[in-house]
C-alpha cells in the first residue's frame, strides 16, 4: 500500500451486510496498527453504516443511499466528485461489486485497493486475487487489504463500541424486565431461510430459558418481526419481543448487556460477538469456518451432513435437515456452559 502522504485519510468503502461492517473492525484496527495518522472514513449504505460508527478508529460516517440490487452509476459518480475534495490518499473497496469501485474512482483517489471481480479492475489501482473467496475466512480476507498484496498482516478480532445510550432509558421506552439474568434469541437472518433455525426451536429454547429463570429477549429488524411474533405465540411463556422495534445501535445497546445471546449465522451474531457477550450460535447452510464467532466465549452448534455447508438461501431439498435436527436442550445447554464461563470470569457473578 503506497501513500505520498502519511497523514492522509483513508477512505473505506464498506459492505451493506451488518455482519461484514463488523468484520470490517479488524480492517480498521490493522490499518490503524500501520497507519497511526492517517483517520479512517466510512462510505456504506444506511442498513450498515451504525455499525461502523461502533468502530473505534472511525472518524466520518458517509451514506451511500443505495440498497441491494441498485446500481445507481449517476449517484454513485455524484458521491465520488464530493469527496474528491477530502484529500484521500488510498481507498479500500470491501464489496466485490463493480459498482461499489465508482465512487473512489470518481473521487480521483490516487490509491484504489480491492479484490478483482466483475471486470472492475480498470477502476482500481491494486486489483487482488480473491481466489481463496470460497474457503478464507472473511475477516482474513478484509485484513489482507490493509497490507501490501502477499503481505497480509495478523488479523485482531472485530470489537465494537458499547453504544452510548442510557440503557435505563431504553429498558423504560420498551417495557422491558430488568430484574432478571436476560437470553437474548437472535431468529433472524436476512440472507435466507436456509440459515434460520426454525421458530419452534426457538420457542423450545425460550421455554427452557425460561423454566431457568431467565428473561427472554427477541431482537430482530422489521424483517423479523413475523418469525419472532410466532416464537413468542409458540413458546407459552412471557417473552419480550423487541423486534423491528429499535433502531440498529439501540438493539446493540440491549444486545451488549445481555447476559446470553443466542443467535443464527447472522448480522446481530456479529454484533454481540464484538460486544463480547457470551454466545450460542446455530449453523445451518453457512459455514463456521468462514464466518465463525469471534467472541472469545462462544459455542457453535450445527451437524455434520453431506449436504452442508450449501451456502444457499432456501434448503434445495426441502427438508432443512442441518436445522431441524438441533435441539433445543442441546442449545440450552450451550447457553449454560458459556454463562458458566462468564459467571467464573466475573468472579461468580453474570457479566452484564
Amino acid at each position: 500500500m503506497r501513500a505520498t502522504d502519511p497523514t492522509s485519510p483513508i477512505l473505506l468503502v464498506g459492505p451493506s451486510w451488518v455482519g461484514d461492517m463488523v468484520m470490517a473492525a479488524s480492517l480498521v484496527a490493522a490499518l490503524r496498527r500501520r497507519f497511526p495518522d492517517r483517520p479512517v472514513d466510512v462510505l456504506a449504505p444506511p442498513a450498515s453504516l451504525p455499525v461502523a460508527g461502533l468502530i473505534e478508529g472511525v472518524r466520518n460516517l458517509i451514506p451511500l443511499g443505495f440498497g441491494h440490487g441498485e446500481f445507481g452509476l449517476t449517484g454513485r459518480w455524484k458521491i465520488g466528485r464530493s469527496l474528491k475534495s477530502a484529500g484521500y490518499g488510498t481507498a479500500i473497496i470491501l464489496p466485490r461489486a463493480f459498482k461499489a469501485a465508482i465512487p473512489s474512482f470518481a473521487a480521483r483517489v490516487p490509491e484504489r485497493i480491492g479484490y478483482a471481480a466483475e471486470g472492475r479492475s480498470l477502476l482500481l489501482t491494486d486489483a487482488r486475487d480473491d481466489s481463496a473467496r470460497k474457503s478464507a475466512r472473511t475477516i482474513d480476507r478484509f485484513v489482507a487489504l490493509a497490507g501490501p498484496a502477499g503481505q497480509p498482516p495478523a488479523s485482531p478480532r472485530p470489537l465494537l463500541r458499547q453504544p452510548d445510550i442510557d440503557i435505563g432509558a431504553l429498558i423504560a421506552k420498551f417495557g422491558l424486565s430488568d430484574a432478571k439474568p436476560v437470553l437474548g434469541l437472535c431468529p433472524g437472518a436476512e440472507y435466507g431461510p436456509a440459515k434460520q433455525w426454525p421458530a419452534p426451536k426457538f420457542a423450545a429454547l425460550a421455554r427452557l430459558a425460561h423454566a431457568a429463570g431467565y428473561a427472554v429477549r427477541l431482537f430482530g429488524g422489521p424483517k423479523d418481526k413475523a418469525i419472532s411474533a410466532e416464537i413468542a405465540r409458540l413458546a407459552g411463556v412471557p417473552v419480550e419481543d423487541i423486534s423491528g422495534r429499535t433502531s440498529l445501535v439501540e438493539a446493540a445497546a440491549l444486545l451488549g448487556r445481555c447476559d446470553a445471546v443466542v443467535s443464527n449465522d447472522s448480522g446481530l451474531m456479529h454484533v454481540a460477538g464484538a460486544l463480547d457477550r457470551p454466545l450460542v450460535v446455530v449453523y445451518g447452510s453457512s459455514s463456521e469456518k468462514m464466518t465463525p464467532p469471534t467472541a472469545p466465549n462462544a459455542e457453535v452448534v450445527s451437524i455434520e451432513l453431506s449436504c452442508r455447508p450449501c451456502f444457499k438461501r432456501e434448503c434445495p431439498l426441502g427438508t432443512l435437515a442441518c436445522l431441524q435436527g438441533i435441539e433445543a436442550e442441546r442449545v440450552f445447554s450451550a447457553v449454560e456452559r458459556v454463562v458458566a464461563v462468564a459467571r467464573a470470569g466475573a468472579g461468580g457473578s453474570i457479566a452484564s
